[in-house]
């Protein structure tokens, strides 16, 4: 079938992703192939001490991105979208949005970003012996009780942001799975929130009168392949102000940003994982077992199937290494050699693979914000080394590329080295991986596993959430998700697989020793400036 007439008959899949800095939407037919995409810029404001958006924001945002959708189609196919098979929504994951019996907004949304939930992730880990990072909502919820905040009596329904936009778009209180693992911890045996964990809550704040349960106010679970909602009229008018499109659209479980990446870079398999590098970096790995011990650098979250996965999250990568290209690129433009952006960062990525395989004793800390897997509640950029250090510019770039995964690389090592995890096979995604070969290169040694980069990994986590749509419509009698991403979607997809250089992995190491050594270093600098 043509591709007009596949949308035209509504046999297509949408995925909307409302990300950090870009709400996309992709819609692909049933082989996963993208067919249009569209998108829309935004941003977080910093208001009263909190990093936030809007929920006017959210839903302007969503509006005008599938119009550019709509007119995507427009220009490819000269068309209008009227039917869709089945779509989904995501976004990211974790933070506090908490509703009245009325369905009033009763805080401002505190986003993922904020840091301000350290007495109430610090009592909860304790209280649990489960590691409660401070971006999930379960330590939002806490530290507001601590407070004393007035709305908290008030709370009847507390979600994400993709499990709100779901719940206006169909009014189902729902939540995929892996989207919920970030709100509060979840049991692998039930798919459900650990009900010990629920009960130990309720007595922690039975003293407060509170006419609510935690049970009564999170939203029901879901998992991958389950039919979450349909679209509604009300929901067809939050999305399409052109009005062609039709209600009664199935939905899939809302999920978060990491279950989505997971999906598109095919690595829902237990020993297998993904790295999403970019401004921040984090890591996940499908695990075999449950950890041994509790790290507070490492969050256990799952699989848009429910499988537990060990997740580092790093909240700076690449924006140290960025502002020095940028820096370059001034220079190359002072002497009159104006050169495109991409090419200066191909160029300086393959100059690092000439470099040193421990950076000649370079050292850099790329410390835009604070950085909590290595005990940062603030950061400042970094960059020492020693007078006989061997100081050139493929040492300078090999560092900072080094610096961007070092933190990230220091939390996995927990997984790898005190937990002996297994790991077959690593995907990489992100700006990091976009010049070939190099930060893939890069990436293996630090993890000392094969990584492999595919096409279709710029695609994103719309892509992901399209996917996971796609995926449920496959009918009661569907394989496995992952059985269903590696036969359906994957199978025969060009990309490319690295394995880790023996030197550039025991480089990695001498770099990783003087790294970690020199934190106090890192510490001054914050404590000075």
């Amino acid at each position: 079938m043509n591709k007009k007439l596949l949308i035209e008959e509504g046999k297509t899949f949408l995925g909307i992703e409302l990300g950090s800095t870009r709400i996309k939407a992709v819609l692909i037919d049933e082989a996963g192939f993208p067919l249009a995409s569209g998108a829309y810029e935004w941003e977080n404001q910093y208001v009263n001490g909190i990093w936030t958006y809007s929920l006017e924001d959210v839903w302007e945002g969503i509006k005008e991105c599938y119009q550019d959708l709509l007119q995507d189609v427009k220009k490819k196919y000269d068309t209008v979208i009227t039917r869709i098979g089945s779509m989904g929504v995501s976004a990211m994951m974790h933070g506090y949005l908490v509703f009245d019996k009325d369905d009033n907004l009763l805080v401002p949304f505190r986003t993922w970003r904020n840091t301000m939930t350290q007495e109430a992730a610090s009592k909860l880990t304790e209280e649990f012996q489960y590691n409660i990072p401070q971006r999930w909502s379960i330590a939002h919820l806490y530290q507001a009780i601590l407070k004393k905040e007035d709305h908290v009596k008030d709370v009847t329904f507390m979600t994400t942001l993709a499990g709100y936009v779901h719940y206006k778009l169909t009014g189902n209180k729902v939540i995929g799975v892996g989207d919920a693992s970030g709100m509060f911890p979840i049991d692998i045996s039930t798919g459900n929130y650990d009900q010990g964990m629920v009960d130990k809550f309720d007595q922690l704040v039975s003293g407060q009168g509170f006419s609510w349960k935690l049970q009564d106010i999170l939203p029901e679970i879901m998992t991958a392949g389950e039919v979450a909602g349909t679209l509604t009229d009300e929901g067809v008018s939050l999305l399409d102000i052109s009005g062609n499109l039709q209600a009664g659209v199935p939905l899939c479980p809302p999920e978060g940003d990491a279950g989505t990446g997971m999906t598109a870079t095919n690595s829902v398999a237990k020993r297998t994982g993904n790295v999403s590098a970019g401004t921040s970096v984090f890591a996940m790995i499908v695990l075999e077992k449950e950890l041994k011990k509790v790290y507070p650098e490492i969050d256990l979250v799952t699989t848009p199937d429910g499988a537990l996965v060990g997740m580092v999250h790093c909240n700076n990568c690449t924006s140290d290494l960025n502002a020095w290209v940028g820096l370059f690129d001034e220079f190359a433009e002072c002497i009159g050699a104006k050169i495109d952006k991409n090419q200066l960062f191909s160029i300086l990525y393959n100059k690092a693979l000439e470099g040193d395989a421990d950076c000649g004793g370079l050292i850099s800390y790329n410390y835009f914000s604070g950085e909590p897997v290595t005990g940062f509640e603030e950061g400042a950029p970094l960059f020492v080394r020693k007078a006989e250090d061997n100081f050139h510019l493929a040492n300078f770039m090999r560092m900072h590329l080094y610096s961007s995964l070092a933190a990230l690389k220091s939390g996995l090592d927990l997984l790898l080295k005190e937990e002996d995890v297994k790991i077959d096979e690593m995907f990489g995604h992100g700006g990091f991986f976009k010049t070939k070969g190099v930060g893939q290169r890069i990436a293996a040694a630090a993890m000392n596993t094969p990584v492999s980069v595919m096409e279709t990994a710029g695609e994103g986590g719309a892509w992901g959430i399209a996917l996971l749509a796609a995926y449920m419509s496959c009918g009661e009698e569907k394989e496995s998700l992952e059985d269903y991403l590696k036969n359906k979607i994957f199978n025969g997809q060009a990309g490319s697989k690295m394995e880790p250089d023996k030197k550039d992995v025991e480089g990695f190491e001498r770099f990783m020793t003087r790294y970690m050594k020199g934190l106090s270093i890192e510490h001054a600098a914050v404590d000075a400036l």
